[in-house]
């Protein structure tokens, strides 16, 4: 029977830490034992309560995670803090955390190549600020109206908001980058996109970037990331067809109302 670590090395491999950026903190979050036998898995965007409810209900000994369990050092571990109070529930469950953050953005066929997918399209290449190339550039063989493209990312998401400003441009070249993606639009008019795809956007940004000559579009952030739990859910089932594999029924617990 597989093991915590081999699940860990197996997702090493698919998603090296090379490729994380140097302010992340992913990896092995919570493990009570890396040699303890795996036979369920639950694939989640985030570790919440609900998260973790979930894993106990179906008795699953690890849970995959994009966003890190532990993203901040913890100082002290004690009940009234959080997260802290997550890894102690964790722990005393025997349930392993491993969390894949801005190296599954950036990972081949991780979240951005994703994304493509999910809207139709192949990835050119990619792009991102200050060397961290985490998103992915690709291009519409026809050009659209931007409230053609909008329609669309709703319809292949499942958003039911977005956020959107027009340079009027058409759609063409796309940057595509799920998640925060306030800091990387300069980037993507760099490489030439006339839109940029995000998850979120502050308010400013959204209106620089148009004052700059970018379309945005920010679908939110759970929303342009969640797609990737699918594909590392369809890693793990090929590589340990013995495990059963789920990915959290939890819906986003930041709502649109």
């Amino acid at each position: 029977m597989p093991t915590i670590l081999d699940i860990y090395n197996f997702l090493d491999i698919k998603c090296p830490r090379s490729l994380s950026c140097a302010w992340d903190n992913d990896g092995m979050m919570c493990v009570p034992d890396k040699n303890a036998p795996v036979t369920k898995i639950l694939c989640a965007l985030d570790v919440t309560e609900r998260t973790i409810e979930e894993a106990e209900e179906e008795g699953c000994d690890c849970i995959v995670s994009h966003h890190p369990l532990i993203f901040h050092k913890l100082s002290s571990i004690h009940d009234g803090d959080v997260t802290a109070a997550r890894v102690i529930r964790l722990l005393q469950k025997n349930i392993a955390v491993l969390s894949f953050h801005t190296r599954l953005d950036a990972a081949s066929g991780g979240v951005n190549d994703t994304l493509c997918r999910k809207l139709g399209l192949a990835p050119t290449g990619p792009f991102g600020c200050d060397g961290e190339a985490l998103g992915r550039l690709a291009e519409y063989a026809v050009p659209m109206p931007l409230a053609s493209f909008c329609a669309q990312v709703k319809a292949s998401l499942g958003t039911p908001v977005l956020h959107a400003v027009s340079a009027k441009k058409q759609v063409k070249k796309l940057a595509i980058l799920g998640g925060d993606g306030k800091d990387d639009w300069e980037a993507a008019l760099a490489a030439g996109a006339d839109t940029y795809l995000t998850g979120t956007m502050s308010y400013n940004t959204l209106l620089d970037a148009k004052a700059a000559g970018l379309n945005v579009v920010a679908a939110g952030h759970y929303f342009t990331e969640i797609p990737v739990m699918e594909t590392v859910a369809g890693w793990l089932t090929d590589e340990f067809p013995d495990i059963t594999v789920g990915v959290a029924e939890c819906l986003c617990e930041v709502l649109s109302i």
